[in-house]
């Protein structure tokens, strides 16, 4: 069978972790219109099967947007991104059909070539583009001498089927990296506190949703209902008010939502509670970075 991993690569928003959501059939990716949403790498199974046997198995790696960064905590997220593409064995290039291909894309595209490895270039969000300006990208991105250019909409799903064509035939043999109904490793903790996180990143504004993160500090579980405690962390004690929002609005309806949603995820009751803390300037402080889990 064909079997590998596969580096989603893009500047921030072009819609990676929509796109790879919608290929592995469930969220394993939080998403938002809000740039540098993704901050890990985290890898989402998609197999494929032949008379009831896998046929193959693409493990896409969901990256942070390549960036100009200005934080600690967006050298390491680029740090991140490079050092994905140094163990794939094939890289999915989003640009965005709305947006002029500019220096950014330019820089990955010349990164994807010192890497070596081969790329499908995706033209996303073509829902949302004219024709002649999806083609105009088209056109441009096909000075890159890259392996395929498929144009989609991962928003609505439209063509990804020659998307995964694309990535088998690039795939070497190979065995199976995840059990063939398993969709992602990523921890429970995790995913449930960037389910949080997400859902503030609408309701806030300026710099405060890159200030802001979640830490899912206890998780128990019985048979009739999960307790979750977890932290919302910010920068600045002005920003604390911001977050809790007027009378506590902002963190009740932020936390009903995300609440709504780990109750499908986890298939039953959730009781989640909340607290806002502050860890001063945690975006460019080492070892706080490392105690969040950005190494």
């Amino acid at each position: 069978m064909k079997s590998g991993f596969v580096s989603v690569v893009g500047r921030p928003n072009v819609g990676k972790s929509t796109l790879v959501n919608v290929l592995v059939g469930q969220k394993v990716s939080i998403t938002s219109s809000r740039p540098q949403t993704t901050r890990n790498t985290i890898r989402g199974a998609l197999t494929g099967f032949h008379e009831g046997e896998p046929a193959y198995q693409i493990v896409l790696v969901d990256t942070p947007g390549l960036h100009k960064p200005r934080t600690e905590l967006g050298n390491r997220l680029n740090t991140l991104v490079y050092g994905s593409l140094a163990d794939a064995d094939a890289a999915l290039f989003l640009i965005d059909a709305t947006q002029p291909i500019g220096p950014g894309d330019r820089l990955i595209a010349e990164r994807l070539r010192a890497a070596g490895v081969d790329v499908v270039v995706v033209v996303n969000k073509v829902d949302k583009a004219k024709n002649d300006d999806v083609v105009e990208q088209l056109v441009k991105a096909s000075g890159w001498d890259f392996h395929a250019y498929v144009p989609v909409s991962a928003l609505h799903g439209t063509n990804l089927e020659p998307v995964v064509d694309e990535l088998v035939a690039l795939l070497p043999e190979g065995p199976l990296y995840f059990p063939a109904d398993v969709k992602s490793d990523q921890p429970e903790e995790v995913l449930i506190a960037e389910i949080v996180r997400e859902k503030f990143l609408e309701r806030l504004r300026d710099e405060l949703p890159h200030s802001l993160v979640v830490v899912a500090d206890d998780i128990d579980t019985t048979d009739e209902l999960t307790t979750i405690s977890a932290r919302v962390i910010v920068e600045r004690s002005s920003q604390k008010g911001i977050v809790i929002g007027k009378g506590g609005t902002l963190l009740r309806d932020a936390g009903t939502e995300a609440r709504v949603e780990l109750e499908r995820l986890l298939g039953g009751k959730v009781h989640l509670d909340l607290r806002v803390s502050v860890e001063r300037d945690w975006q460019q402080t080492p070892h706080l970075l490392d105690r969040l889990g950005f190494r």
